[in-house]
């Protein structure tokens, strides 16, 4: 039945078409991720100029996530009933629009208003691209699809991070939101004019007449096993991986003494060269046939996971900065590694017309979990081994520490996912 909805494929697009989409679709994820680096990159000089502690620090974090989870469930019902490229274009317009305002910001809470906004926006985004890829590749080449899809990720990050941090130093903090906020105008006009709205479930065997209601999504997808592991181990994964990363710039600059370009500099380079690397290893591995059998993905997300978990670990151990490097060059590219398979595992436990609706949960999870409860965490723990002196490398040591074994519980969730997989898949989309 595969062989059936590749074909299927190719008669209602061609290959450029779909590769022109999965692009476009790329860039987008690629601005959602920067307008996210650009803020931790930056904690060191704004956290400065607004005199805040750790935990105040992590606050900046929280309207983002906040108004990205709590706008996402209404925009993915909106996105399962309309027109989703419209939509989408209308969510870049706006978040990129207000992560250029960000830099006109003189105050905490100008700066908090700010970032609602953004998260606002960015709740219309991921939902529809995934969505929309969908209809464009079959449940088989979907894992692949993602994975490029995910290549954003690596690619924002670096350019959050690298960038906005070379920009900072140049001209000053405010400026790197100009600069990362207004393509994503551009972008925005691009997605209206050139991608055409796909029918819903065109690559799919099980066809439905009307997009469910989000309480009919959530009980479909709790009756499904595999789905609900899954979920939970993507967010879990975004929890530990990006959880950590929130806070490695302040921590870069308060072990090492670096400043924020420098921070940026570094991590960027690996989230440039590792990010990508271990995205493109993945779409390559997932494209392989025998990885057509979705209990392999979710074993090797599994495994891959555990072993990173690893490296996360003693990267925030050890007091040496070239043992550091190493294992950050380990750790971090694995947390780019599981978002494309994750997203396609969600994808193809879900029916076509929920699609967004799954998507918006599973990222409802991950960014509570890695933009609200990681920050919050490592600033609170932070804080209090300090104490009364304020925060510190050391302090700031202790909270990573503390956070970094979570990966072990991410990669129990995937585990558990492949041995339900296979029939559940075949109920949510008709084959596997």
């Amino acid at each position: 039945m595969a062989s059936a909805a590749q074909t299927n494929a190719d008669s209602v697009s061609t290959l450029g078409q779909r590769w022109y989409v999965l692009f476009i679709m790329m860039l987008v994820y690629t601005i959602s991720i920067a307008d996210r680096y650009v803020l931790s990159t930056l904690l060191g000089p704004i956290s400065k100029e607004l005199k805040l502690t750790d935990t105040g620090a992590a606050s900046l974090g929280i309207p983002l996530a906040l108004f990205y989870v709590v706008m996402g469930i209404p925009l993915s019902w909106l996105c399962d009933r309309t027109n989703r490229t419209r939509l989408l274009a209308a969510a870049v317009a706006a978040w990129s629009f207000m992560t250029a305002v960000t830099g006109f910001t003189k105050g905490y809470f100008d700066l908090l208003l700010a970032r609602v906004g953004v998260g606002i926006g960015e709740a219309g985004g991921t939902p529809a691209c995934n969505a929309i890829i969908a209809d464009y590749f079959p449940a088989d080449r979907r894992s692949m699809a993602m994975t490029v899809f995910a290549l954003g990720a690596p690619i924002g990050a670096w350019l959050g991070s690298d960038i906005a941090g070379y920009v900072s130093i140049l001209h000053g903090w405010r400026s790197a939101f100009l600069v990362l906020g207004i393509p994503g105008l551009l972008l925005a006009l691009t997605i209206l004019i050139t991608i055409k709205e796909p029918k819903r479930g065109r690559l799919d065997a099980v066809v439905e007449e009307k997009a469910p209601t989000v309480m009919e999504t959530l009980r479909f997808l709790w009756s499904q096993k595999a789905a609900v592991h899954a979920l939970w181990a993507s967010g879990l994964s975004a929890f530990w991986g990006w959880g950590l990363m929130w806070f490695t710039p302040l921590f870069l600059q308060r072990t090492y003494g670096m400043d924020e370009s420098q921070a940026g500099s570094l991590l960027g380079l690996i989230y440039m060269f590792g990010g990508i690397g271990a995205s493109l290893v993945t779409a390559w591995v997932v494209a392989r046939p025998a990885f057509a059998d979705p209990r392999k993905i979710a074993r090797l997300l599994a495994v891959v996971t555990a072993l990173a978990t690893i490296p996360s670990f003693f990267a925030y151990y050890t007091h040496d900065l070239g043992v550091a490097k190493m294992m950050w060059w380990l750790f971090i590219p694995a947390i780019y590694f599981y978002i494309g398979p994750a997203f396609a595992l969600c994808q193809n436990l879900s029916s076509p017309r929920m699609r967004a609706m799954t998507v918006a949960i599973s990222l409802l999870i991950a960014n509570v979990l890695n933009l609200i409860v990681a920050p919050w965490l490592v600033g609170s723990l932070s804080d209090w081994f300090a104490g009364p002196g304020g925060a510190n490398a050391d302090s700031l040591r202790l909270a990573q520490l503390i956070l970094a074994p979570s990966g072990l519980w991410a990669a129990w969730h995937y585990w558990r996912a492949e041995k339900y997989i296979i029939e559940d898949q075949k109920r949510a989309i008709g084959y596997v």
